[in-house]
């Protein structure tokens, strides 16, 4: 099996297709408010601050750059409030560093696994997927693996990972973490939450990953 990136949509282009239609929705909630109160759109845009024939266009979808802050105002002025959240969606876009951190890593395990790049989740409509899937050539193991360019809040990494290897049905995760001071400080300071995730040791476990021997436990492997 080749590397493949599968044909998907542009992380980028989706995000903001899915929030441009929440927006309409959003929107349309708002119109309808302010015409059930019986507020003209003079009043209502006298009260948060800005013209009648920005409201407007507001109101019609022809300004599609609006601050959140004026929504908010105008869902106060028509009784209604607005609700922001981020959860987990697409695939982050990777930089340059997680790209080599996995080339060093497949050159690590050596010719006999085969990848697949951007392995999406077995999930109708699920957009997220995974750095790498390898196939051992000749035990047929399979791992799947992530990426990180900079360790930052791992108790969030951890959290991801979770959900990601619960909804993908993975059974061996490996996470490779690219080789820089920053990072090894902090997979110290979080050693103890890793060492839980991540039970089985990186100097054994590499060995029996390049012969397709299960390491036992999921591995950290900083690259």
């Amino acid at each position: 099996m080749m590397d493949a990136v599968p044909s998907r949509e542009d992380p980028v282009d989706r995000a903001v297709r899915r929030f441009r239609r929440q927006l309409g929705d959003v929107l349309e909630d708002l119109r309808s408010a302010r015409s059930s109160a019986g507020l003209s759109q003079k009043m209502v845009a006298d009260r948060v601050g800005i013209s009648r024939s920005r409201l407007s266009r507001i109101e019609v979808g022809d300004e599609p750059l609006v601050p959140a802050e004026i929504l908010a105002r105008l869902a106060g002025v028509v009784g209604l409030d607005i609700s922001l959240r981020a959860y987990a969606g697409s695939r982050r876009l990777r930089d340059g560093t997680q790209t080599r951190v996995l080339d060093r890593f497949r050159d690590r395990l050596g010719i006999q696994w085969s990848w697949q790049a951007e392995a999406p989740l077995a999930i109708p409509g699920d957009q997220r997927a995974w750095d790498l899937v390898g196939t051992h050539r000749v035990t047929g193991l399979v791992i799947w693996v992530e990426a990180e360019s900079r360790l930052r809040d791992s108790q969030a990494l951890l959290r991801r990972l979770a959900l990601k290897r619960r909804d993908g049905a993975a059974t061996r995760l490996v996470l490779v973490l690219n080789d820089t001071r920053a990072n090894r400080e902090a997979a110290r300071e979080a050693a103890t939450s890793l060492a839980g995730a991540f039970p089985s040791p990186m100097r054994s476990a590499i060995p029996r990953l390049v012969e397709g021997e299960d390491p036992g436990g999921d591995v950290l492997v900083i690259l």
